[in-house]
């Protein structure tokens, strides 16, 4: 297993709620990757940013960002669907 996919299974799950790839979320406080990522991209690419702001570990912030080079087109389009 790679350090990525550790992390993605230590702290990703999907989202129970609303199943897909687009929808992602951490297992302890129910961010979404997708809202993450979009707060991470705004803040000029500050991990630690991020986990301060969603009161959450770097580890986590660490997993989404691996989830999202996976699925970087989707998780692109639910930020662009969110910002039409």
């Amino acid at each position: 297993m790679s350090a990525d996919e550790a992390l993605i299974a230590r702290y990703l799950e999907p989202n129970p709620n609303r199943p897909g790839p687009a929808d992602w979320w951490l297992k302890d406080s129910g961010v979404s990757v997708w809202a993450l990522v979009g707060y991470w991209l705004t803040v000029g690419q500050d991990v630690e940013r991020v986990a301060l702001a969603y009161a959450v570990p770097p580890e986590a912030v660490a997993a989404a960002l691996a989830y999202y080079r996976r699925n970087r087109e989707i998780i692109d389009a639910r930020l662009a669907a969110n910002a039409a």
